[in-house]
């Protein structure tokens, strides 16, 4: 289980996160959706490690990310695309992050073909489109066949059939046991694959439940999106 519990982030005089509370399930996909600007890459980056909050806590497996040895065979993300030197072919990037994981090498190519680059494999990663470079990105989560996945907007920048096959692959891992935590800003992109949902807005959360409870009441989903989101205004 992913658990983030009472984050409070400030960015100088500003409160960006105001005691978000949230978990993810083992065997479910988890949408974190929110406005743009609302917290969601500051709870995943105080998640994985890569900032600090003041106050509160967030565990992956009841331990924090910076105490898990060889993290990428645990826990797979994605955050601001691929990651990945534009000089630096995608098959050198992933080499270079197999290594510093003691991921073997034969996954390298093993991702590149799941996630349909192994065409493309010897290019650099500057000449890629925007949708290729999110493909690499996930090949890059999915190098050390990790069983938590933690994706900042992952389906940005795909085509129909790419948000498809990306739909599917999270799925999938789910239905095996894995845990998936996937971000978003909107509702509709999580509607046809979210079990649990955690609404936030203004930094604060103001909705966790299923995907069925977070929408009851309302005409659809947009309209159980405003509504959630426009708590945090009142507050």
């Amino acid at each position: 289980m992913i658990n983030v519990q009472d984050l409070v982030k400030r960015h100088a005089d500003r409160t960006v996160l105001h005691g978000v509370s949230f978990s993810a399930r083992t065997g479910r996909v988890t949408g974190f959706v929110g406005p743009n600007g609302s917290g969601k890459s500051s709870t995943l980056r105080i998640l994985l490690g890569l900032d600090r909050s003041e106050s509160g806590t967030s565990t992956i497996a009841g331990r924090r990310y910076q105490t898990i040895r060889h993290p990428l065979t645990r826990v797979g993300s994605m955050l601001d695309g691929a990651g990945a030197h534009p000089m630096r072919t995608a098959r050198a990037h992933l080499g270079w992050v197999a290594a510093s994981n003691r991921i073997p090498r034969r996954r390298v190519d093993e991702v590149l073909e799941q996630v349909g680059l192994a065409d493309a494999a010897r290019r650099r990663v500057g000449t890629y489109s925007l949708g290729m470079g999110q493909r690499l990105g996930l090949a890059t989560a999915l190098l050390g066949e990790p069983e938590y996945l933690v994706l900042d907007e992952p389906v940005n920048g795909l085509d129909p059939e790419g948000v498809r096959w990306i739909r599917g692959l999270l799925r999938r891992h789910a239905d095996m046991g894995g845990t998936v935590l996937l971000s978003s800003h909107l509702m509709s992109e999580l509607a046809e694959i979210a079990d649990d949902v955690a609404v936030i807005s203004e930094g604060r959360i103001t909705a966790t439940g299923t995907l069925a409870e977070v929408t009851r009441g309302y005409r659809n989903l947009e309209d159980a999106f405003f509504a959630h989101t426009q708590k945090a205004v009142a507050w």
